[in-house]
């Protein structure tokens, strides 16, 4: 049977080596093609990627010679059939020209819609791969619109409590001032079920509806509040995207000054709460003052794993947000049980990760879209830290009240 072969040349500025590895880290290719990868670059090594458009594919690596060549076949999810894919990577004008050959490919009706989606997806993909080398900017994050919600936990119990008849969707812990949620009128506890005419049941149908617009399309939203099923037109947001310092020591510094604002506000805002206050919460599944900051720990914490994570270039397998774990947060309570011992170890962390950032291996730092993907997810306006903020001041509230 006759097939054929579709052929994609791209220049990307940097060297033969870190192009190869763009297609056999997955990390890397998590970075510019794909949304999960797990590959082992050998003859006879693993390959499989999947998007959060549902497809994914899979095979395994035939050739995987270092900066010259790499080769793996390609049976993705609803294919008529197996193909493969060669790369090769050729030194060119102070960079390295990419060819990806994906043959294989069958011809008649069957084949056409796969063969659009191939040939779509490979130019799209490198011209992305060109961006995150040159730039260290991912184009389908950054063209992406942002909705402005901080996203709570949600499952069948949380429902029930609240006495909503469905038990999935994306339930809001809060919305970022100025942004379309909060300018709509989205509030805490709204659940979102569908937008655009799809449903949110989780963040990876979040992430499909967001992928498929862009910052000001305007799309309905249908969400619960309360028991009442409810709907609007919100105008989606743009995704602010902070400036980048080119050095290791200008972004220690410029998240410095982010960290310095962070605590200013919590040691005005602790002024004169008392232990009991601070230990008050509001009602059983929400948290205290204490609670709060427990919740900061560990998302600091998290930072300086996953900027490890990055760093070495092995990322843990992420399936989805596991919400957090409220003995987790009794655990750094009961071992940091006073006001001040819970903001000095936040603090204390905090002084790490900037230790940390000062620290960045040079050649981190140069590989631009590891460096901008650590940076932009520590330059982002706090609006996590704001919303608790928030929380923290009803809990004072409430604790005073009672």
């Amino acid at each position: 049977m006759s097939t054929q072969t579709l052929s994609f040349k791209q220049l990307v500025k940097t060297s033969s080596e870190n192009a190869y590895r763009a297609f056999t880290n997955a990390t890397d290719l998590r970075r510019w093609l794909c949304n999960v990868a797990t590959v082992v670059p050998r003859p006879g090594g693993r390959l499989y990627m999947w998007w959060n458009s549902g497809y994914y594919t899979s095979g395994e690596f035939k050739i995987a010679e270092s900066g010259e060549k790499a080769a793996f076949s390609w049976f993705g999810k609803e294919d008529p059939g197996a193909s493969e894919v060669q790369v090769t990577f050729n030194a060119q004008n102070g960079g390295t020209l990419v060819t990806v050959d994906h043959s294989g490919l069958g011809f008649g009706e069957e084949w056409s819609e796969t063969i659009s989606e191939i040939e779509k997806g490979w130019k799209s993909a490198l011209e992305n791969l060109a961006s995150v080398v040159a730039t260290g900017e991912d184009i389908r994050f950054v063209s992406r619109p942002m909705l402005g919600i901080i996203v709570d936990e949600f499952n069948e119990q949380i429902a029930k409590k609240m006495g909503l008849p469905i038990t999935e969707g994306i339930r809001l812990g809060g919305t970022v001032k100025g942004m379309g949620a909060q300018v709509v009128g989205l509030q805490q506890n709204d659940v979102l079920v569908s937008m655009g005419g799809k449903p949110t049941v989780d963040f990876e149908t979040l992430d499909q509806v967001l992928n498929a617009h862009r910052a000001g399309d305007t799309i309905e939203i249908v969400f619960y509040r309360e028991a009442e099923k409810q709907s609007l037109m919100m105008t989606l947001s743009g995704r602010p995207i902070p400036e980048i310092p080119p050095t290791a020591q200008g972004l220690a510094d410029a998240v410095a000054v982010l960290y310095k604002d962070i605590e200013t506000m919590l040691d005005e805002f602790l002024t004169g709460v008392s232990e009991a206050e601070a230990s008050f919460k509001p009602s059983p599944s929400e948290w205290s003052i204490k609670g709060n900051l427990a919740h900061f720990i560990h998302g600091e914490r998290f930072n300086l794993q996953y900027f490890t994570e990055l760093v070495s270039g092995y990322q843990r397998f992420a399936d989805d947000y596991g919400g957090n774990i409220d003995v987790e947060i009794e655990a750094t309570i009961a071992s940091y049980p006073t006001l001040q011992d819970l903001v000095q170890e936040y603090k204390t962390i905090m002084d790490e990760t900037l230790y940390f950032l000062t620290h960045l291996p040079e050649e981190f730092v140069a590989n631009k879209g590891a460096y901008w993907q650590l940076a932009y997810g520590l330059l982002q306006d706090p609006y996590h830290i704001n919303i608790h903020l928030e929380q923290m001041q009803a809990a004072l509230e409430a604790a005073r009240n009672q």
